[in-house]
């Protein structure tokens, strides 16, 4: 083989090297795409859809009411929602809030405003709660979610808050299928 051709060989193979490493420290560490598996986050997520969940907001950023998040499935579920290593939920309360519900309305109270007030949700769910939500305080370090389908999810009400230490990432960017593309 002459000069040229295997110094072109192995500038291919330095390239294609670099490539894989890049996507898989990329996808380790920065973005990483997950399927949604059950019906629990409808209207918001359907089965079958694919999303793109940042990592680094978690670890360098603050988790709020409303953001959808993707974590480890705690090893405590107990409900007949499949048997899944990483689930999808909505955050509906952070570390010092108090939770409790009343019908299909969720109220949140802190040590700042004791007094409960109903949650507001500007996105979109459907409102029948069942089970209710037994008098939680969220504690530190550890977030209560739900799926927006709350009659069909198994989420804190079942087995207790997620630790932030669970959370692989929030949930940014739906990018399948092409009919619903788009930020979430």
């Amino acid at each position: 083989m002459n000069r040229p051709k295997r110094k072109i060989i192995i500038e291919w193979g330095v390239i294609l090297v670099i490539a894989v490493l890049a996507s898989f420290l990329v996808r380790l560490y920065a973005v990483q795409t997950f399927f949604i598996p059950s019906k629990s986050m409808n209207p918001t997520l359907h089965t079958g859809d694919r999303i793109l969940v940042d990592k680094l907001s978690v670890r360098f950023g603050t988790i709020n009411v409303g953001d959808i998040i993707v974590f480890k499935a705690p090893p405590a579920e107990q409900c007949d929602d499949g048997n899944y290593s990483d689930l999808v939920k909505r955050v509906i309360a952070v570390p010092g809030q108090t939770l409790t519900s009343k019908g299909n309305s969720v109220f949140v109270s802190t040590t700042q405003h004791p007094r409960p007030r109903k949650l507001h949700e500007p996105w979109t769910y459907f409102h029948t709660l069942n089970p209710p939500i037994k008098k939680i305080t969220v504690p530190a370090n550890s977030y209560f979610v739900m799926g927006d389908n709350r009659a069909n999810s198994c989420d804190s009400r079942f087995w207790g808050v997620v630790p932030r230490s669970d959370i692989i990432g929030k949930a940014f960017f739906r990018i399948w299928p092409l009919s619903r593309i788009g930020s979430l």
